[in-house]
C-alpha cells in the first residue's frame, strides 16, 4: 500500500503544477505546460491535471434532437450525485472543480460509435466543431442527460500576479497579448 509522505491536512501540490481558484472557492490542479515572460509579466499556459466533462441534456422529439449544454450551476447541483453514481461505474470520479467539471481515472479508449460532434455557432470567429466522447448517459426526472469529455485537450491561459498566484486572462484580455505570446511560443519550438 503507498503512503504519502505528506501529512494528511498537507495541500501538497507536484511540481510543474499550479491551482486555479475560481469566485465560488472550487479549485483546479493544473499541469504547468508552459511558461513564458513578456515584457516582464509571467504567463502560463495551463493542462487539468483531470480530464474535463461537460454534461448535455437531450432535448426535443425522436425525429429532432438537441443536445444542450448545462452550465446553470444549480442543476448541475441536482443532477451532480446521479452523474457521480454513474461514472463511478467506470471507475471515474467527477469532481465539481473550478472553471469546468471534471473526471480522475482513466477514460476508456475512444470508439468512433461514442463520438459527438459539437458545431459552435458564434457570429464573431469561425469555429472548428469539437469532438467529444460519450463517458456515460442517465435520466434525472425523466430528463436525458449524458455525459461528455473533448478529445482536444482544454487549456486555460494565466499570468501569475506578484503574490505568485495565477490569474485567467479574460477573452479580452486574451486576445491583446495573443499576438505576442503567438511570436514567444513560436519563437521557442524553432
Amino acid at each position: 500500500m503507498y503512503s504519502s509522505p505528506f501529512p494528511e491536512d498537507t495541500d501538497y501540490t507536484p511540481a510543474g503544477s499550479i491551482t486555479l481558484t475560481d469566485e465560488k472557492g472550487r479549485s483546479l490542479e493544473c499541469y504547468i505546460e508552459h511558461s513564458l515572460t513578456v515584457d516582464g509579466q509571467e504567463y502560463v499556459l495551463l493542462l487539468p491535471v483531470d480530464s474535463p466533462v461537460e454534461i448535455f441534456a437531450w432535448q426535443g422529439d425522436d425525429e429532432e434532437e438537441e443536445a444542450v449544454l448545462v452550465e446553470d450551476d444549480a442543476i448541475i447541483d441536482e443532477i451532480f450525485t446521479t452523474a457521480q453514481a454513474v461514472l463511478s461505474e467506470q471507475n471515474l470520479v467527477l469532481k465539481n472543480t473550478a472553471y469546468a467539471l471534471t473526471v480522475a481515472g482513466e477514460l476508456p479508449p475512444v470508439e468512433e460509435s461514442e463520438l459527438f460532434t459539437l458545431e459552435i455557432e458564434d457570429d464573431e470567429a469561425q469555429l472548428e466543431p469539437e469532438q467529444l466522447q460519450l463517458l456515460a448517459s442517465f435520466y434525472h426526472e425523466e430528463q436525458e442527460f449524458a455525459v461528455y469529455t473533448p478529445l482536444d485537450p482544454l487549456l486555460f491561459f494565466a499570468r501569475i500576479t506578484k503574490t505568485g498566484n495565477p490569474e485567467l486572462l479574460s477573452p479580452e484580455e486574451f486576445r491583446q497579448v495573443q499576438p505576442l505570446l503567438e511570436e514567444h511560443l513560436f519563437n521557442e519550438v524553432e
